[in-house]
């Protein structure tokens, strides 16, 4: 993922007011390698978190609410689908854009509480059977997540 200038990740939340947005929180010293997109949690807000998706032709930025439910069983993240977590996955969900956001239409998945998504499809996956291909399996996972982000963060912009 390329750096993205302040200026620019702001001007891309598309679920949150002017009032909201100049409130965002920008997080420093990201490590833009091996990024499939950028999230970050409000330090003065424990709940809200942030996410930013590069797509094909822009940028969308999401505002995240956690609920403060935990699960009974310990879900697995719909981005990442990591099965060996060594942290935690919440339930998160967007106001949708535009007047649908504003009719409190919202959207919902299981995240990784931290955003580790990113590194989780990285990490080599276990040898299935002699002869996986290790590569193969790691390079797919990192095209799930980025089909899997891109589509949530669509339907979050498009406000059905």
């Amino acid at each position: 993922m390329q750096p993205i200038p302040e200026q620019d990740l702001l001007a891309s939340f598309v679920n949150v007011s002017v009032r909201e947005r100049r409130a965002i929180p920008v997080p420093e010293d990201v490590d833009w390698d091996d990024r499939d997109f950028i999230g970050w949690r409000d330090p003065k807000l424990p709940l809200v978190g942030y996410v930013v998706v590069p797509t094909d032709d822009e940028l969308i930025g999401i505002q995240l609410r956690e609920t403060a439910q935990k699960a009974r069983r310990r879900p697995q993240c719909a981005w990442c689908e990591d099965v060996t977590l060594s942290h935690e996955v919440a339930f998160f969900s967007a106001k949708r854009a535009g007047a649908a956001g504003r009719n409190h239409n919202t959207i919902g998945t299981l995240i990784c509480a931290g955003f580790e998504c990113n590194s989780n499809v990285r990490k080599p996956p276990p040898l299935a059977y002699n002869g996986f291909d290790l590569d193969a399996a790691r390079r797919q996972r990192i095209k799930h997540l980025r089909e899997t982000v891109t589509a949530f963060a669509r339907s979050v912009a498009a406000g059905a």
